[in-house]
């Protein structure tokens, strides 16, 4: 399946998902909410597995939100010890498979000892050269777009920046992902049709597919029949068909058009 997905269209540069619907598989099955949490895990690994060998250079995953917060205290403790034994026990694979580990989000409202464990993996894979796994925790896109003004606005008054240098590709260079491409693929599991506060620039121009399976239920077919869905599109970024076209077989132009608008 992967040769073929590769025969047959363009591998997405960077995929990002929103990892739905873990409590409500767990309650289909009258189990607590923390076991669907738990088997999604096993999704992430088989979903990160799927992409590097498939050649994708990004992989976003959108695994506790700032709204996340608000969630019963006790389910929140849990998550975040799961989230410490998941990245004790899976950084050394990640990195014997060339992963690098990056984050995004405001990294400090988390426990002490997720930030140290974090920091830790962060630093062991980061001359990785595969893969790149980014885990958005604590993150929101307008936390990430609030936190951009903010910054922009503190060079502004250094005179740092001057007024005519402000472009949508500055703007876009102060988010958290500013040395990451804009993900090409959405993926959105459990079947809503929501982006969830979930890198709000980033994905402007980005394709989306909404699968009804639940995040623990999500294994690479499911990826692969995104990718599938995916290569059929059309990408016009505001034109139309025939430009499309032309600037395809034009050495490369089509691609510095999507460079353009998708980001380094």
């Amino acid at each position: 399946m992967q040769e073929k997905l590769r025969r047959t269209g363009e591998i997405p540069r960077h995929i990002a998902i929103i990892m739905d619907g873990n409590g409500r598989w767990a309650k289909q099955r009258s189990m607590p909410r923390i076991a669907g949490h738990s088997e999604g895990v096993e999704s992430v690994r088989d979903t990160v597995e799927a992409c590097g060998q498939l050649g994708v250079e990004y992989l976003t995953l959108y695994a506790f939100s700032t709204e996340n917060w608000k969630r019963p205290k006790e389910e929140v403790s849990l998550l975040m010890r799961l989230l410490l034994k998941a990245l004790k026990d899976e950084t050394d694979r990640l990195h014997t498979n060339n992963v690098r580990l990056q984050t995004i989000g405001e990294i400090s409202a988390l426990p002490v000892e997720v930030q140290n464990e974090l920091l830790e993996d962060i630093q062991k894979t980061k001359d990785n050269t595969g893969l790149t796994l980014i885990l958005a925790l604590s993150y929101s896109g307008r936390w990430d777009l609030t936190r951009a003004i903010k910054r922009l606005v503190e060079d502004a008054k250094a005179n740092k920046l001057p007024e005519d240098q402000i472009s949508e590709q500055l703007v876009a260079s102060y988010l958290s992902t500013g040395d990451i491409p804009d993900p090409d693929l959405l993926i959105r599991t459990s079947g809503e049709f929501r982006i969830s506060n979930f890198l709000l620039w980033q994905l402007a121009y980005s394709e989306i597919y909404i699968t009804p399976k639940f995040w623990p239920a999500f294994r690479r077919d499911e990826l692969y029949a995104a990718i599938r869905d995916y290569q059929q599109r059309e990408r016009r970024f505001g034109m139309v068909s025939e430009q499309i076209k032309s600037n395809g077989s034009k050495g490369g132009t089509l691609n510095r058009l999507i460079k353009s608008v998708t980001g380094p």
